[in-house]
């Protein structure tokens, strides 16, 4: 199966994590499911964005505006793991896991990968205590 893109374009006020899991969500339940897609390109802006630095228990606010540079990830059944990449109004760069909390200024263009041929799921690891990806081919 081939890859196929989905253009997503958000709107001011919008949040970032909240409308790509709700995008994946709907689109494994949708007449042609997609249950596994990453994220090819994304360019923005935000008024704050939330992000979880390297082994932080929770995310950092960083007020704006900002420019949202990327966002890197996977979107699954299981859930969506993303990280993102901001600037300051300095040009400071800012980057990490994407919480809850990355509000659009006036847009986002976002690229998504759907992957029909794969499954991404999320399961415990005992290893990490995290939710890690398992990817699977789905049968033809």
């Amino acid at each position: 199966m081939e890859l196929r893109v989905e253009v997503l374009r958000l709107s001011p006020g919008e949040d970032l994590r909240s409308a790509l899991q709700a995008w994946s969500q709907a689109a494994a339940t949708a007449p042609m499911p997609v249950q596994a897609a990453c994220v090819l390109s994304a360019v923005g802006s935000l008024t704050r964005a939330s992000l979880r630095y390297a082994n932080a228990p929770t995310g950092t606010a960083i007020d704006g505006p900002l420019e949202l540079l990327t966002i890197s990830g996977t979107l699954g059944v299981g859930g969506v793991h993303l990280h993102a990449s901001v600037a300051d109004a300095d040009g400071k760069v800012l980057g990490g896991h994407l919480m809850p909390g990355c509000n659009v200024r006036t847009t986002a263009e976002i690229v998504l990968g759907l992957l029909p041929g794969h499954v991404f799921d999320r399961a415990p690891d005992p290893m990490t205590g995290f939710l890690e990806l398992l990817a699977h081919r789905r049968p033809l």
